[in-house]
């Protein structure tokens, strides 16, 4: 009914009713109303094509006859050649154009690229003469790998076997405190926490029961649990040595997990 009060350019009629019907959909719940929606959709775009196709805009498309037309009068076309002349002569390009028609026209166009010229030659690249060659320095030459790798593995092997000495030396001094300790008194148990903690460094604590683990591994000592289920160490017998020596494949390691906490 409002059709030609919609398709005004100056009515806002068709975005109202948009507006009304995007509150009354969301009231819709039977199939007749979501119909009556679609077709009042379907009739909206129509106007909207209507009202779209009756704007009239000030871009305007592109003509290319027109474009050619303009383009000729710029570079300096002679009409009245064009008209002495036979039409089979229209096709040449020299027969109506100036001389510096494409030249004039190059000019134009120049000032819309951003571009630099290319560099050319007019007589070819320059000679350049060879560069003259350096005088190669002869080094000395680096002394041979086995030389090298005889070095290293010295050093290595030297302080190395230093290491094994003084670990050596202190695994025997702590079995000797522990064969002394247990000839004075061997009733009395000896507790093994006693013997390694050093109650004023942990770290010597720590480096006293991996001394003792060689002990135990080599079967000079043996662990085993007291009454109140707490470690005594004693030093094995010359005959359960050698028997622990035989059946070495029996015996059992374990990791003991000691924190500073603890060993406060």
């Amino acid at each position: 009914e409002n059709r030609e009060d919609m398709l005004s350019s100056k009515s806002n009629r068709l975005t109202e009713a948009l507006e009304e019907a995007n509150k009354l959909f969301s009231g819709v719940s039977c199939a007749r109303e979501a119909a009556l929606d679609a077709q009042f959709l379907v009739l909206a775009s129509n106007l909207g094509k209507e009202k779209a196709n009756e704007l009239h805009s000030e871009m305007t498309a592109f003509d290319s006859l027109a474009f050619a037309e303009d383009l000729l009068t710029f570079m300096g076309i002679n009409r009245i050649e064009v008209e002495e002349n036979d039409s089979d002569s229209e096709g040449i390009s020299g027969g109506y154009l100036p001389s510096n028609a494409w030249h004039k026209l190059g000019e134009e166009t120049e000032k819309y690229f951003r571009r630099a010229p290319s560099f050319h030659y007019m007589l070819g690249s320059f000679k350049s003469e060879p560069p003259v060659p350096r005088q190669r320095i002869e080094r000395q030459k680096k002394a041979t790998g086995g030389e090298a790798k005889r070095a290293m593995p010295a050093q290595l092997k030297k302080m190395e076997e230093s290491h094994q000495e003084a670990t050596e030396k202190e695994v025997e001094r702590i079995l000797g405190l522990l064969q002394t300790h247990f000839k004075n008194d061997p009733d009395t148990p000896i507790s093994f926490f006693d013997l390694v903690i050093d109650p004023n460094s942990f770290a010597r604590t720590v480096e006293n029961i991996f001394h003792v683990s060689f002990i135990i591994r080599d079967g000079f000592a043996r662990l085993k649990l007291d009454d109140d289920k707490l470690p005594i160490i004693e030093p094995s017998k010359d005959n359960e040595g050698k028997e622990n020596d035989r059946g070495a494949g029996a015996r059992n390691q374990i990791v003991i997990s000691l924190n500073q906490q603890e060993w406060k």
